[in-house]
C-alpha cells in the first residue's frame, strides 16, 4: 500500500510540473566560493578587478550562497554610497571568522567590501547582481527570431484543431504517466 502511495506522489509530482504543455525545470541552488582558488584577500595592485571579473562571469540567482574564505580580514555588506566610498562604519552585516556563508535572499545587487579600509581601496570588494528564483521554461532560445508582424497569422481560436489538439497531446502525457505509475504500482503489491 505504502509504494502505491509513493507512485500516486511521484504522479502528483509530475502533473503538477506540467504547465499547459510545457515542462517547468527548477535548477539547484549553488554555493559560490568568492574568487574561487584566489579567496577573499586584498588583491594586487595589477588585478584590482578580480572580483568583479569573478562575479561577472557567474550567474547568481535568489537562494544560492556566496563562501567568502579569508584569513586576518573581514567580508562587510554595505549599501551602494558604502561600497564607492568604501565605507563600512554602517554594515547591513558584517563577518569576521574567515569562513563566512551569505544567502542570496532577494534579487538585485548585494555589494561587499573588506573591512580593512585599504584593502577595499585597492580592490577587495565585490558586486553581485541576484536574477530571480531558479525556474526555467523550456521554450525556444531567445536568439531565434520572429517573423515580421505582418507575416504573422492570426492566432487561433480556442476551439481551433490546433489548441485543442495540443490539449490533447498533454491530456494524453499526463494520463500516460498517471496508469504507467498504477501499472508499476500492482506489481509492486
Amino acid at each position: 500500500m505504502a509504494s502505491l502511495l509513493t507512485h500516486f506522489c511521484t504522479c502528483l509530482v509530475l502533473l503538477s510540473t506540467i504547465n499547459g504543455g510545457t515542462l517547468v525545470m527548477i535548477q539547484g541552488l549553488k554555493e559560490f566560493k568568492v574568487g574561487d582558488e584566489f579567496g577573499w584577500q586584498e588583491p594586487t595592485e595589477n588585478n584590482s578587478a578580480i572580483y568583479n571579473q569573478w562575479a561577472t562571469s557567474k550567474r547568481f540567482h535568489v537562494g544560492d550562497s556566496l563562501y567568502f574564505e579569508y584569513k586576518n580580514d573581514s567580508v562587510v555588506e554595505v549599501e551602494k554610497w558604502g561600497y564607492y566610498h568604501c565605507n563600512s562604519s554602517n554594515p547591513i552585516v558584517a563577518f569576521d571568522n574567515g569562513r563566512s556563508i551569505f544567502k542570496l535572499d532577494r534579487p538585485g545587487a548585494f555589494y561587499f567590501i573588506s573591512g580593512i579600509s585599504d584593502h577595499c581601496k585597492n580592490g577587495q570588494r565585490l558586486i553581485v547582481e541576484v536574477m530571480g528564483l531558479h525556474h526555467h521554461l523550456h521554450s525556444p532560445p531567445p536568439s531565434m527570431a520572429m517573423p515580421p508582424e505582418h507575416q504573422l497569422s492570426p492566432s487561433p481560436s480556442p476551439n481551433s484543431p490546433t489548441n485543442s489538439g495540443s490539449q490533447l497531446v498533454s491530456a494524453s502525457l499526463i494520463s500516460s504517466v498517471f496508469f504507467m505509475a498504477l501499472a508499476a504500482a500492482s506489481f509492486v503489491i
